[in-house]
């Protein structure tokens, strides 16, 4: 044996070696001793189909209007104490920038923005709660409280147009109310479009109960017309907070906070009978309650569980169960012992005699992280604002709340499973860090196959992020930047390769813009969650949703694009040279940003 075979031999016995070790450290730990709830099963209290959306008349003025900023559903929940910076075992405080700088944008357009919300209301609303999704030849953007539909080039095609509009003349009139913490995804396995809302008149009238409002599109198109259902929380008068959706294969998943009338609080979990939905015939859905007032569940539930969202053409196997993800802190206010994240699978067999359970199926012991951010005059008034003197007025990291960050992304990639999240954390000492995750699937077996915390060591804070994953497994991560200096609240953008080293965004760090301006309200909340997505037609192309703040004006969401290179193959690399001298950026990878959206393509 030559030296050099030696040496590379030593090399890869060694990183098998790192990687075992690895693997092991975060590998599934035994479930513990949890009871599983009992499933639920109900039929649509109600189900019609709309009129076509693009023949809706566009919003009369309002008849008078309101400086007032309306908070929209003010969260409830434990307040969380800092006792001070924890550490942070998974930190990548290097930007990489100099080797591997990410393009800048080559087209910008203007999204949804708050002024939507007095045109059409006569009033502004706050947070935001921006959310997004792109199908084959649209881009529909939701937040509070409207909508509206672009074509890839941001054209609009429709809207701004109320929420509560798709649902005029639904024979449950609450869908039509602005209650707002919506939801957009699109359902590439059977070219239909999911848009949602819940309800919130209950909240007022003890009598009612609450409703999650769900509109599928009859077709592939999304200004066309939707079947329209209304399902019923599982338990009378549980206000469900927080909704996020999955595609699934067989089912549409529903996760939410669900806060009884008095001290009540729990975790709903909800599967929705998906074939029956895009055929606009009756539909059941079946729900769950893991109790928070049980001391063994609380820890393992926090603030709340994501569901898989699939990308990619790839199924899963049939029957296989449905993932949900939550994260817990030892620092945090639910009595959790250790950093970790809770894994529940959901199975749900949508037969003549439907079965359903719920059961937890992992614990995965992550790298130690702190997620209880210094703040103060209250819990939301944490990250500082470039010449805001008033701590009442500095902007929510909502790392606070024991929940990954909307969406837990989902990727058959064959021989395993992937999902991929993300949490908002105290990286360095009084500065918000993105931790992100990579979780994979053997079998039935869960492990943190990787996880790292980007915060380059340059006093921005980078916050309320998403990540997702193409068909390659290359990552692109989208977040928000702020500092009390210079850095006005904008929007930025990083991103790895599926070969990079572990843990590491490794491509640079991209600006999709610069904020001009501040938010100025006292109730600190900035956007509650945003949505990185990947294009059907390409399945590697990411598409982000993300707020920014604008001299003189309130929050917006802004559309920016960037080139396209294709992954060069092993055969091409002696051109690879002239290729990148050509486009003046050296190396890594390549994003494309539409709509608040990125793209991203391997060199």
């Amino acid at each position: 044996m030559t030296a050099r075979a030696f040496l590379i031999r030593r090399i890869t016995l060694l990183a098998f070696l790192i990687t075992f070790v690895v693997t092991l450290a975060f590998s599934q730990s035994p479930p513990k001793n949890v009871k599983s709830p009992t499933p639920k099963f109900s039929d649509a209290v109600a189900f019609d189909v709309s009129p076509p959306l693009r023949s809706l008349a566009p919003a009369a003025a309002p008849a008078t209007s309101s400086s007032a900023v309306v908070e929209v559903r003010p969260e409830r929940g434990p307040v969380a104490q800092d006792k001070g910076y924890r550490g942070d075992a998974a930190l990548q405080s290097s930007a990489q920038t100099s080797a591997l700088a990410i393009p800048g944008t080559l087209a910008n357009f203007e999204g949804l923005s708050n002024q939507d919300n007095f045109n059409i209301f006569g009033f502004r609303v706050n947070p935001g709660d921006p959310n997004g999704e792109v199908g084959p030849n649209h881009f529909v953007q939701i937040v509070n409280l409207t909508f509206a539909v672009f074509d890839k080039a941001g054209n609009k095609l429709l809207g701004p147009l109320a929420i509560g509009s798709l649902w005029s003349g639904f024979a449950v009139p609450d869908c039509t109310d602005p209650s707002g913490d919506p939801v957009v995804l699109y359902d590439q396995f059977m070219d239909r479009w999911l848009l949602t809302q819940f309800t919130t008149s209950g909240l007022s009238d003890p009598t009612k109960p609450f409703w999650n409002c769900v509109a599928i599109s009859t077709t592939g198109d999304p200004t066309g017309t939707y079947y329209r259902y209304a399902f019923e929380t599982k338990n009378f008068q549980f206000f469900p907070d927080y909704p996020k959706y999955g595609v699934w294969t067989d089912s549409y998943v529903l996760t939410t906070r669900e806060f009884g009338p008095t001290v009540e609080y729990g975790i709903g979990v909800y599967a929705l009978e998906k074939n029956k939905m895009v055929n606009g015939q009756p539909a059941r859905a079946v729900s769950f309650f893991l109790d928070g007032s049980d001391p063994t569940v609380l820890p393992l539930i926090g603030d709340g569980l994501l569901p898989a969202d699939i990308d990619g053409k790839q199924k899963p196997l049939t029957e296989t169960a449905i993932p949900l993800v939550g994260t817990q802190d030892d620092g945090g206010p639910y009595g959790a012992t250790s950093d970790a994240l809770n894994i529940w699978d959901l199975l749900v067999k949508w037969r003549s005699t439907p079965i359903a359970s719920l059961t937890f199926a992992s614990q995965l012991p992550v790298a130690a992280f702190d997620s209880i951010f210094p703040c103060a005059p209250t819990s939301r008034d944490c990250l500082p604002q470039p010449g805001i003197v008033n701590p009442a007025q500095y902007l929510d990291i909502l790392s606070y709340r024991q929940r990954p960050t909307f969406r837990l992304a989902y990727r058959n990639f064959k021989s395993y499973e992937a999902l991929v999240t993300n949490q908002s954390v105290e990286a360095l000492p009084g500065v918000a860090g993105v931790r992100w995750y990579e979780i994979r699937r053997t079998g039935s077996a869960y492990s943190v196959y990787q996880q790292g915390t980007y915060a380059p060591n340059d006093g921005v804070h980078r916050w309320m992020g998403s990540i997702a994953q193409d068909k390659k497994g290359d990552m692109g991560l989208g977040y928000s930047v702020v500092n009390g200096v210079n850095v006005y609240p904008g929007i930025r953008y990083t991103g790895r390769l599926s070969g990079d080293p572990l843990g590491q965004m490794t491509q640079g760090e991209g600006t999709i813009i610069d904020g001009t301006g501040v938010q100025t309200i006292t109730n600190s909340r900035w956007g509650d969650y945003s949505d990185m997505t990947v294009d059907p037609t390409d399945d590697c192309t990411f598409w982000y949703v993300k707020p920014c703040r604008m001299a003189d004006a309130d929050w917006q969401l802004q559309a920016t694009q960037l080139p396209v290179i294709p992954r060069i193959p092993t055969s091409k690399a002696k051109n690879r040279n002239d290729s990148l001298n050509r486009m003046g950026k050296p190396g890594g990878f390549l994003m494309q940003l539409t709509s608040g959206s990125i793209r991203i393509h391997s060199l």
